[in-house]
């Protein structure tokens, strides 16, 4: 077959210099973002399940903000409803950029990514609602826990077990997290909206628009952006869309490309990537871990308690959907793909490979505590049992990725060394020039 075709109909093909520099900066700001969030998650276990466990919930259920706007909310709340707009927003600009100008703007490339995160949301939806939704008191509702994909902690792995993980791969992987967090989006915004107000939700197109007008004519001064999409959040939560909606929002209005008079789209990053660069580590290194520290603190109450909580069938429906679900959803698209579209591997990748990732896929985290706090209520006991589910099987996710991961070392390194090598040192490697 000749080159030309080859390239064509390779999956995992290797992308431009540019693309794959770019993730890379990506990848390192949320791989410190994971780390943080672990230590978070882990400081909540611990003092939740010590002595001092009333400190943390009295913490987590204290009571800020205005009562006459109807913001006298928990810590906890404000966590999941305000800084996750923040970490939606981040996505919601990460999203916009590869529809506009990554990968997903080419319907061949975004095949595998799209079809990847739709079949990791259908199967462990499916096998939940199999295991769980005959459970009684609302069981049903959580059929979206193991659904999510959280890109940060799946990233903290990878850099201890993945380190040389070929760039193609890396970027499936942060792609299917784009994605996955679009459909996320969408779940929240449509199954999770009780009692839907209208006229706040109409009220907040207002400074939503004034907000786009701005961002349209590429002003950046946060003393005039953040009033307009203060009072966008405000009023989205104030309408019964979760929160979060808002910061995705505002975020598809910021545009992508550099404007004409600023040299057009070949003249640098554009707004979006402004915006994203400076907010991302205040998502990865303060929103995020906070919300995981705030949300991840259940008193499991010894190994009796753990097992209560493990042998519910809510519990059990979320740890096979993320271990079982999520990766075979991922696997099957994939190979579906590959298929019906006769492409084959890219050369030195198999399908080992795309396993190990797709298991990765299955380290569901931040979305997942949010959508089971949604379904069950927060601080409810299905609610903590989907939290104990969520752990488990995000852990035991990332612990087989390890093992697959850790086996295929040696051909991922030589697959590195050979993305690094630049003879003629002009900063690109010599792959990329080919």
């Amino acid at each position: 077959m000749p080159d030309a075709d080859r390239r064509r109909t390779s999956l995992f093909a290797r992308r431009s210099w540019g693309e794959t520099s770019r993730v890379a900066a990506i990848l390192r700001r949320e791989t410190v973002g994971g780390a943080l969030l672990l230590v978070g998650a882990l400081v909540a276990l611990i003092w939740s399940n010590s002595p001092w466990s009333g400190g943390y919930r009295a913490l987590r259920d204290s009571t800020v903000g205005p009562a006459a706007w109807h913001l006298d909310l928990s810590v906890a709340t404000w966590a999941a409803d305000g800084l996750l707009a923040v970490f939606f927003f981040v996505a919601g600009l990460e999203l916009k950029r590869e529809f506009v100008a990554g990968d997903l703007r080419d319907p061949r490339r975004a095949a595998v990514p799209v079809a990847a995160a739709v079949g990791g949301v259908v199967v462990p939806a499916v096998l939940y609602y199999v295991i769980a939704a005959g459970a009684g008191d609302g069981a049903g509702r959580g059929w979206a826990i193991p659904t999510a994909t959280d890109i940060a902690f799946a990233l903290a792995v990878l850099a201890v077990v993945g380190r040389f993980l070929p760039s193609a791969l890396r970027t499936f992987l942060l792609t299917l997290a784009v994605v996955d967090d679009l459909i996320a989006i969408t779940i929240i915004a449509v199954f999770y909206t009780t009692d839907l107000s209208v006229v706040p939700l109409l009220g907040a197109l207002l400074p939503l628009a004034a907000f786009a007008v701005l961002v349209q004519r590429r002003i950046r001064s946060w003393w005039l952006l953040l009033p307009f999409a203060a009072l966008t959040w405000v009023l989205v939560h104030e309408s019964g869309v979760h929160a979060t909606v808002a910061g995705v929002l505002l975020a598809f209005t910021v545009p992508v490309a550099r404007s004409a008079a600023a040299g057009g789209p070949d003249a640098g990053p554009g707004l979006a990537e402004h915006f994203e660069h400076r907010i991302r580590p205040v998502s990865a290194g303060i929103a995020v871990p906070v919300f995981a520290f705030l949300s991840a603190g259940v008193t499991v109450g010894g190994l009796a308690g753990l097992a209560t909580a493990l042998t519910d069938r809510v519990a059990v429906g979320i740890a096979v959907g993320l271990v079982v679900g999520k990766p075979v959803g991922i696997l099957a698209a994939t190979w579906l793909v590959s298929r019906f579209t006769r492409a084959d591997l890219d050369e030195g990748l198999t399908w080992l490979d795309v396993l190990g990732v797709a298991l990765l896929g299955g380290i569901g985290f931040t979305v997942s505590l949010l959508i089971g706090e949604l379904a069950f209520g927060l601080g409810s006991a299905r609610d903590d049992h989907a939290k104990v589910a969520v752990l488990a099987g995000s852990l035991l996710s990332a612990l087989l990725a390890s093992v697959i991961l850790r086996a295929r070392s040696r051909v991922y390194r030589r697959v590195h060394e050979a993305e690094s090598v630049d003879l003629d040192r002009d900063g690109v490697p010599d792959v990329f020039e080919r």
